[in-house]
């Protein structure tokens, strides 16, 4: 069986997560070759504005326009996300599938339950992966990645590290601006903070944590479990 391995695979509840929180970083590592994917658990029905298709459309430039190789979406139920035998093994599969270096996950921190609920299943399937006699609906080998990081959605946390995306920013408006009926406000749009601002909100955050570390733009990530460096402190 082939399995397409990847170097970054991100998840997000619902198509757009992704991209708020780590579109630049995503740009700045597929510009170096390394292959990513995204998996978005649902299908984001119930979202406000926009329809399924049209979100799906939209989720497909958006990865275009930031060089993402492979996106899934397993069709879990938009505010139906929660830790069930079921939602751990979809996830398991796609992580067994695609056995990426590293994983990205929402920072469960974020005024919308769906984000804290998509990381929970994550967490879960990504220790339940790497387990030989853990059963999952596909005959993937067992896998689990190095690593798993935290990407910011709505809110603003000190991050534990921060990528630079000073020369991917625009790449990423642009992923952002791929989803219209998402964040253009029109006559027909249903008020949502959305669409009042949302993606200026986005580039001021980026530029604050840019700031913080003496470029222009960052991205800013969370962690669990303290991380290597693999060079010097002096850059030596």
């Amino acid at each position: 069986m082939e399995i397409n391995h990847l170097d970054i695979l991100a998840f997000g509840a619902h198509a757009d997560d992704v991209e708020i929180g780590m579109g630049g970083t995503i740009a700045k590592y597929a510009s170096q070759g390394k292959r990513i994917g995204i998996c978005d658990l649902t299908r984001a029905e119930l979202s406000s504005n926009g329809t399924v298709d049209t979100r799906s459309k939209e989720a497909k430039a958006a990865a275009d326009i930031i060089g993402v190789q492979v996106r899934e979406n397993l069709h879990l139920p938009d505010r139906g996300l929660y830790i069930t035998e079921d939602s751990i093994k979809q996830v398991a599969d796609v992580i067994r599938k695609y056995r990426p270096k590293i994983i990205f996950t929402p920072y469960s921190v974020d005024r919308h339950p769906d984000h804290g609920n998509c990381t929970k299943i994550v967490e879960e399937a990504f220790f339940s992966a790497g387990i030989r006699k853990f059963e999952t609906n596909e005959d993937f080998p067992p896998y689990r990645p190095s690593q798993i990081f935290y990407y910011m959605i709505n809110g603003f946390h000190k991050p534990d590290f921060v990528v630079e995306i000073s020369e991917y920013m625009d790449q990423k408006i642009a992923s952002l601006n791929a989803y219209e009926s998402q964040f253009l406000k029109t006559d027909n749009s249903f008020d949502t903070p959305l669409v009042n601002g949302y993606i200026d909100s986005v580039k001021a955050r980026e530029k604050l944590f840019g700031k913080e570390v003496g470029v222009k733009y960052a991205e800013g990530f969370k962690v669990k479990a303290p991380i290597i460096l693999n060079k010097d402190l002096l850059g030596e």
